[in-house]
């Protein structure tokens, strides 16, 4: 197990220089721990549609161009730009919510920040960006720093020795274009945000620092501690202290030359459960550096047709989420926007979200920590990727291994999803399978699932055959009977069937409404129709063999410029409980009554 553990830690920290996403730095994990000075506010930016900035009119990348920041002020020669006097946006935010002009815009957007600081002898500094979209290209004084692409994952640049006296110059290209061989790819449905969508820092660390730990229950024994420690500087040999003083655990380390301990320590802890999400302060203190997290402990698992935390069956009683704010529908990326989502499904009676259809802020999975559900994570590999790409494959990996290296020390995340309603090939099939496969040399505790589609095998009889199936630990899909597959009475008269025996994990199913559209049952985007939808829906699932969970489609109406039905959907997928005003439809009420009775039968 230790082996495997130094093993993920390597490939996590590893650095990929030759591809055009690799980090110029290993990732900081918690940053909220370390010291640190927010670059939010408003940023000065430039729209740049043809890309002057960056190429020249032989369409040649250039470093000469927007990147210096130069300042308009010698009239007598010639530029055209201007940050100073140009527009700005706020970060964290999307630029599409922002500014009217760009509501459908793709394309570049330059940012930048102007800032001083006065770095300590000694320390080093660590510029973050907690989250672009979807391409970042990065310079500071001038001096390219790097490039990352991927729009839901944190990157870092160490910036120790670039620091000037005075007045820094920090400039993003931001890229949000669509690309075939992307991930996501051109063909999705949510909005595009474009933009610094999360909080950018500036991350003050001694020479040599903590930079990433694991510190979690071994897998399916409730009795013993394990995890690891990574090390970064100059002396990375030392003396590292494990501290958890409720548990009146200490235990002692040493790291080895490439600052690496890992550690077991038999405890008893109190289990984190959605009921009590009980956790625990962590230190861990080495001869440089200290770094203190919030972590529970669990245990999860499958035994045939169940999932078990803490060795006790329970039903997933979930909600798909987006990560967009309520009310505004812009880019969530604030504890108090996780808060107001995640309250509406702790009101539905939820133990559990689904945050798609890629990995959410970071403070949104803490919040749900805190707030008691588990979770399911996942990666934007959606509907039809570039298969035999090899680039695309890196990319998917390199966001499998970002979500799961921040994320791997909270407890709350059980699923960690490769895919999302991809069509099964053999191309597709290899992709998956090395996604898989990485995924559990990266984490062999929590469950590996996917959404994949259902089939009918004959009139009313529905299963799910996909190959893929085979690699996961759950049966986990999507499945729009009454919406995309039939009407409403069509939930009454199919049944389901399954050849393995694991847990059935539906993990989308609903349809739309309108808030306030009133009409017949059996007309679309009603709310009488959702409502009936969901009753008979419920009453379907209650007849799904080895059903353990699901999470309907989906908790707040979102963007989405494939929804176009002027004044019902106006841009918007009306799948939502509730709508993007926050207005609780009916099919809320109908979903939260079937929770509160499996609530009562799975106590």
């Amino acid at each position: 197990m230790k082996q495997k553990l130094r093993n993920s830690l390597l490939i996590l920290g590893a650095l990929v220089p030759l591809l055009s996403w690799a980090q110029l730095a290993p990732q900081i994990m918690n940053i909220d721990a370390r010291q640190v000075t927010s670059l939010d506010g408003q940023w000065k930016t430039i729209v740049d549609p043809f890309e002057n900035g960056y190429y020249d009119y032989r369409l040649n990348p250039y470093d000469d161009g927007y990147a210096q920041d130069r300042t308009y002020s010698d009239r007598t020669k010639l530029q055209e730009y201007d940050f100073e006097t140009n527009k700005t946006l706020f970060v964290p935010g999307d630029w599409n919510t922002q500014r009217p002009q760009l509501y459908y815009y793709e394309g570049t957007v330059w940012y930048r920040k102007h800032f001083t600081y006065d770095l300590q002898l000694g320390k080093r500094l660590f510029l973050n960006f907690g989250a672009v979209n979807y391409e970042a290209i990065v310079w500071l004084n001038g001096k390219r720093l790097g490039s990352h692409v991927g729009g839901f994952t944190a990157f870092n640049f160490e910036i120790t020795n670039l620091l000037k006296e005075g007045v820094n110059s920090l400039v993003v290209k931001v890229d949000n274009k669509r690309r075939p061989e992307g991930v996501p790819t051109v063909n999705a449905d949510w909005w595009n945000f474009g933009g610094i969508t999360r909080p950018v820092t500036l991350v003050e660390v001694p020479s040599t620092y903590i930079r990433d730990y694991y510190v979690q229950l071994k897998k399916n024994d409730t009795n013993t501690i394990e995890g690891w420690v990574q090390l970064d500087g100059d002396s990375k040999s030392q003396k590292v202290l494990l501290d958890i003083p409720e548990l009146k655990l200490k235990k002692e380390v040493e790291t080895d030359a490439n600052g690496y301990a890992s550690f077991e320590v038999k405890a008893k802890p109190v289990l984190w459960t959605p009921e009590e999400p009980k956790l625990y302060t962590v230190s861990l203190a080495a001869q440089s550096d200290k770094v203190t997290d919030e972590i529970g402990f669990r245990t999860i698992r499958t035994e045939g047709t169940k999932i078990l935390l803490n060795g006790k069956e329970i039903f997933c009683r979930g909600i798909s989420i987006h990560e967009e704010t309520a009310y505004s529908s812009g880019r969530a990326y604030s504890k108090d926007h996780a808060r107001t989502l995640l309250g509406w499904a702790k009101e539905l009676g939820c133990n559990f979200v689904r945050l798609a259809h890629y990995p959410h802020n970071e403070a949104m999975v803490r919040e749900a920590e805190r707030m008691g559900f588990l979770v399911w994570s996942e990666i934007p590999v959606y509907w039809t990727i570039h298969w035999e790409n090899k680039d695309t494959y890196r990319n998917a990996e390199q966001q499998l291994c970002d979500m799961i290296g921040r994320d791997k020390n909270r407890c709350n995340i059980i699923i960690w999803s490769i895919a999302n309603e991809t069509p099964v090939s053999e191309p597709r099939q290899a992709f998956l399978a090395s996604l898989a496969e990485k995924a559990r040399s990266l984490d062999n505790v929590r469950l590996i699932g996917a959404a994949m589609e259902k089939s009918e095998v004959e009139p009313g009889v529905l299963t799910v055959n996909d190959p893929l199936g085979k690699l996961l630990d759950i049966i986990s899909f999507n499945e729009y009977v009454g919406w995309y597959d039939g009407n409403a009475e069509k939930c009454d008269r199919v049944n389901w069937t399954f050849d393995v025996q694991k847990p059935v994990f539906i993990s989308e199913w609903g349809g739309g409404a309108l808030y306030g559209h009133h009409g017949p049952k059996n007309e679309r985007f009603t709310e009488e129709y959702q409502e009936d939808l969901y009753i008979r829906h419920v009453n379907m699932l209650k007849r799904v063999p080895g059903l353990a969970g699901t999470t309907p489609w989906i908790l707040k109406d979102f963007r989405s410029p494939r929804r176009q039905v002027p004044g019902i959907q106006d841009d918007f997928n009306r799948k939502g409980v509730v709508s993007d005003q926050g207005q609780k439809k009916k099919a809320f009420f109908v979903l939260k009554k079937w929770y509160e009775e499996l609530k009562e039968a799975y106590k």
